[in-house]
């Protein structure tokens, strides 16, 4: 049985006044049962306080509408919250393996998704002096076992990092992504194209979200991580991101490292991260 270790950091960077990135690790390891993991990272955007509000709304919608995943009837389970710390998982009420094994976790996804979205929606509505347009990406990984689901709205990713070779496994909703998808532009320009922030795809937008969903089956070895945009478009060598999450054993000294490294190269924005080692 796979083992799952997780953290999760963001930083303001080197140029924003507020940080607008909110991110999540949870790992619950119940006895005798798959282990189950909850990976998020959500970049904020508009408004007065608008950003910060709405990632870190979006984040807690999805940790409540999927928080039956980490509960268990045993009191002896462990639950590992983010930044390595641990504490014990009292419910009585909560599921046992077999509601597990019952769970469909693609509409657990999707729903999280659609509440998140409700609620920066609603916030907005009701707040505009702080929120005005409001909004956040998503790109998030429900882990049960050796199966896992990503979801993602924006240009937060998800990358997945195996035998020395990182694949995205997220698609960014973007323009300039959209751009090089039609081969009106190199891969390479969009760090640099004027309209790189245009997203059209987001939390907070009035109706339903459209998340895109992909699956994938981690193995020992494997490593995760999902980023904001300002450490994938700081840190732009794969080939260093790849040697730091390698060469570091703790999830949370990889986001350090990950995140200092995004500094180091002008920490232009808020810098989220999320990294999970799987043995």
């Amino acid at each position: 049985m796979i083992k799952l270790a997780a953290a999760a950091m963001a930083d303001v960077g080197l140029v924003r006044d507020m940080n607008e990135d909110t991110v999540w690790a949870q790992v619950f390891h119940p006895l005798n049962a798959p282990p189950v993991g909850l990976l998020v990272v959500c970049d904020g955007m508009g408004g007065h306080l608008g950003g910060e509000f709405a990632s870190y709304w979006a984040v807690e919608a999805i940790k409540s509408e999927l928080s039956d995943l980490f509960a268990s009837k045993d009191p002896r389970a462990t639950v590992i919250l983010r930044n390595g710390e641990e504490d014990q998982a009292q419910s009585e009420n909560a599921a046992s393996k077999t509601d597990l094994e019952e769970f469909d976790l693609e509409s657990y996804v999707r729903n999280a998704i659609q509440k998140a979205n409700h609620v920066v929606f609603e916030y907005a509505q009701r707040k505009p002096e702080q929120a005005g347009n409001a909004g956040s990406t998503v790109s998030m990984a429900v882990i049960y076992g050796n199966q896992m689901i990503v979801a993602n709205a924006g240009d937060s990713r998800t990358y997945l990092l195996r035998n020395h070779r990182l694949q995205q496994i997220s698609k960014d909703h973007s323009l300039v992504a959209h751009l090089v998808e039609q081969g009106q532009i190199l891969p390479e320009e969009i760090f640099h194209h004027p309209q790189r922030n245009v997203i059209y795809r987001f939390l907070g937008q009035k109706g339903l979200a459209q998340p895109d969903i992909f699956y994938e089956t981690i193995q020992p070895g494997d490593a995760l991580l999902l980023c904001s945009d300002g450490l994938w478009e700081m840190a732009a060598s794969e080939e260093r991101v790849i040697e730091l999450i390698e060469s570091n054993s703790d999830p949370l000294e990889c986001c350090k490292a990950l995140i200092e490294t995004a500094n180091e190269f002008g920490g232009e924005d808020n810098i989220g991260v999320v990294v999970a080692k799987i043995e």
